[in-house]
């Protein structure tokens, strides 16, 4: 394909203003349905385990409320959008028609949490297009403002916290800030106290508001992420991936021919900060 055909079939602003309108209603969709949710009794199911009897492990958990969103969410958009491709994590994939864009859509992230009725976790919708992450709105249940509501963004900004622009800046009297880290190694030592929120989308949005400096994610899966790579991007940050020891960290330019497929750690924060991480062995 020649530059000027590439170019023939990028979405224009009225397009993207659009899409991002539909991913800010879905967002506050889900945010709805888990806030009338909280606090009662759910029925779980788990998708994997291992052992048998009281050896059995039960690992992701999913709740009604993440089939019900999904359910609600891919209804509005074989309304709205009929050729677009969806992914999402508790259905099956819906194809795109050529160069449409995929809907990356997470109605619960952060399960376990809501489940146990830790009041820490999100709702993330993501648009791709040609892998490349372009709209991004993540529903948290609390945020920089000590509230719910839905951070957003549409290519590369403002990133906007329901509706307004949002000025990011930390405190400078703040010394040390905060990380969100899956694990360490023992030993390993960093320039930031670790946080691990147990949500994904809640990171992303959150180093996008800068309530964290940087964060890690060992594999997460292409629905935690797409929403909130598009935030920090918006917020001026950069991310860095790692599909391979022996590749090494590159610059994150999209999920590829194969979002569903892709797999790799991330790292994600300001630019200095974010290249800072990668140099520090897990």
């Amino acid at each position: 394909m020649t530059s000027a055909t590439a170019e023939r079939f990028e979405p224009a602003a009225a397009q993207l203003q659009q899409w991002e309108e539909t991913a800010i209603e879905f967002a506050r969709l889900a945010g709805a349905e888990i806030v009338a949710s909280f606090g009662r009794t759910l029925s779980i199911r788990y998708k994997t385990g291992a052992g048998q009897g009281e050896d059995l492990v039960f690992r992701d958990p999913v709740s009604e409320v993440d089939q019900r969103v999904e359910s609600l969410i891919r209804l509005r958009l074989a309304e709205l959008y009929p050729d677009h491709g969806i992914i999402g994590e508790e259905m099956e994939d819906r194809p795109a028609a050529a160069d449409s864009p995929v809907w990356a859509i997470d109605p619960v992230d952060g399960t376990a949490n809501f489940i146990n009725g830790l009041p820490l976790f999100a709702a993330s919708i993501g648009v791709l297009h040609r892998g490349r992450p372009v709209i991004g709105a993540v529903w948290c249940s609390t945020s920089h403002a000590l509230r719910s509501g839905v951070y957003h963004a549409c290519g590369r900004g403002p990133l906007c916290f329901d509706g307004a622009a949002l000025e990011v800046g930390p405190n400078p009297a703040v010394r040390r800030r905060l990380a969100g880290e899956p694990r360490l190694d023992p030993g390993t030592v960093l320039p930031w106290e670790t946080r691990k929120t147990g949500s994904a989308a809640i990171e992303c949005a959150f180093v996008a508001a800068g309530l964290l400096e940087v964060a890690r994610f060992e594999r997460p899966n292409v629905w935690d992420v797409a929403g909130g790579l598009c935030l920090v991007a918006a917020a001026g940050g950069a991310a860095f991936t790692c599909s391979a020891p022996e590749r090494g960290w590159e610059r994150f330019t999209g999920f590829g021919d194969d979002p569903r497929g892709w797999h790799g750690q991330l790292v994600i924060g300001p630019e200095a900060a974010a290249m800072r991480r990668t140099e520090i062995r897990s």
